[in-house]
Formats: C-alpha cells, sequence, structure tokens
C-alpha cells in the first residue's frame, strides 16, 4: 500500500490483492491518512486498488481465528469509515473492480465514486452470507443512500455494475480502467484547495448521526450481538 502526491491529487493504492480489511491493512490505511492529513497544501484524495478487486471487505478468515478480538476488530472498521467521512480534504473512490460488503462501505465513506465501467460489481452480500449490518454500517449507508436504493442493495445483495451504480445513485460516473484515474481526479481537482477546518466542520455536520453510531463502542451495541454471532457461524 502506498500513497503519493501528484500537485493537489493524493493517491492511495490499497493494494492489488483483494485488499481485505486485515489489522495490517487497516493501520496502513490508517497510517497513510495521518500522512495526508499533516500535509497544508490543498490536496484531495483518490483511493485506488489493483488487479479485479477494490476491497472485498472484510477479513473473516482472521476474524474467525481471532474472534475474541471481535469487538475492537469492528471498532476499527468503524473508526476508519468515520474518518472518511469527515476527512477535511474532498475524497473520490475510483473502485476499480469489486467492492463488496465493508469494501463497498468504504467506497461509499467518500465523498464521491467513478467506477469501471465494463467491469466489477458493488455489492452488499450480508444477506445472502448472513451477516446482518451493524448499526454503524446501516447508518453510514442510509446516510449515503437514497431509501429506495439502499434498501434494494441491502436486503437483495443485488450487484451494481458501473452503469447500474450511476442510475441508482451510488456512483457519480464511470470511466474505462485506463481513464478511472484520471476520470477520478478530475471530480475533485478543482475543489481541492477548500479550507480544510471549514470542510471537515461541514461533513461532521452533515454526518452527524452517521458519525455517532460509528463511534458507538461495538460492545455497547445491542444489536451488536446478532452480528457478532452471524459472523462467529460463518
Amino acid at each position: 500500500m502506498t500513497i503519493s502526491g501528484s500537485g493537489p491529487i493524493w493517491t492511495l493504492d490499497l493494494g492489488d490483492g483483494e485488499n481485505r480489511f486485515s489489522p495490517d491493512w487497516l493501520a496502513a490505511v490508517e497510517s497513510a491518512l495521518d500522512e495526508l492529513e499533516t500535509a497544508t497544501e490543498p490536496a484531495a484524495l483518490v483511493t485506488i486498488g489493483g488487479g479485479k478487486f477494490y476491497s472485498n471487505g472484510l477479513d473473516l478468515e482472521w476474524l474467525g481465528a481471532h474472534f475474541d478480538q471481535y469487538a475492537a476488530y469492528v471498532d476499527s472498521v468503524h473508526a476508519l469509515y468515520a474518518r472518511l467521512l469527515c476527512l477535511p480534504v474532498p475524497t473520490v473512490a475510483a473502485v476499480n473492480g469489486h467492492a463488496f460488503g465493508a469494501g463497498a462501505m468504504l467506497a461509499l465513506a467518500h465523498d464521491y465514486r467513478v467506477m469501471r465501467a465494463d467491469r466489477g460489481y458493488f455489492c452488499f452480500p450480508e444477506v445472502d452470507i448472513e451477516i446482518p449490518f451493524t448499526t454503524g454500517m446501516n447508518a453510514l449507508i442510509t446516510s449515503k443512500l437514497s431509501p429506495r436504493t439502499a434498501s434494494m442493495a441491502m436486503t437483495t445483495g443485488r450487484r451494481y455494475s458501473g452503469p447500474d451504480a450511476v442510475a441508482a445513485g451510488i456512483a457519480d460516473a464511470t470511466a474505462t480502467l485506463e481513464d478511472l484515474p484520471v476520470a477520478a481526479a478530475d471530480l475533485v481537482r478543482d475543489v481541492a484547495g477548500k479550507n480544510r477546518a471549514t470542510l471537515g466542520t461541514i461533513k461532521s455536520r452533515l454526518y452527524a448521526d452517521a458519525l455517532a453510531a460509528l463511534r458507538l463502542p461495538e460492545a455497547a451495541d445491542t444489536n451488536g450481538a446478532d452480528t457478532a454471532d452471524a459472523v462467529g457461524a460463518a
């Protein structure tokens, strides 16, 4: 995983594998965001994966082997979503391939999304793999999608292609794989100079309800037990 800046555009390469949320992967993303937030020049963030995945979400294999750390793990996932939601620079997910489950939610936590036009799906498979959304995840999704789209995506497990995602209001645009980084950067280049303190405050207030849900400790979430039981059985 690498982060690099070219003019005002910072690009975070999430990796060329499935980009599942292992603790080390989460820590690397947080470190990259630290680097971005430490900089003071005008900036906007593009995140992108390599290969056939943007992100395949939770690392269920790791979680199954460390289930005693479930609450802390989910808190770290929620913390990343919350940080991206109110990051004080414009953000865009360049969805190069599949974005499933928690990986799809990662894309939603950005300000904008550009999907590859010809391949890759955006999908919440939770209803089919019998893992309920946490309260925080539910709040994130419903803060970003229309009620109709959220209901359809969350209760059916539908797979959205790039054009379908644009039609549903999930993505803002599509592009070829070759043009994806430029198309994503073009969405935010002109707003990279917004005052960080002001932008961060606006985002924090805009998504106040989702942020409050994401910052609720998983151990204190009375609905979290259902999710934990389902993950443990998966």
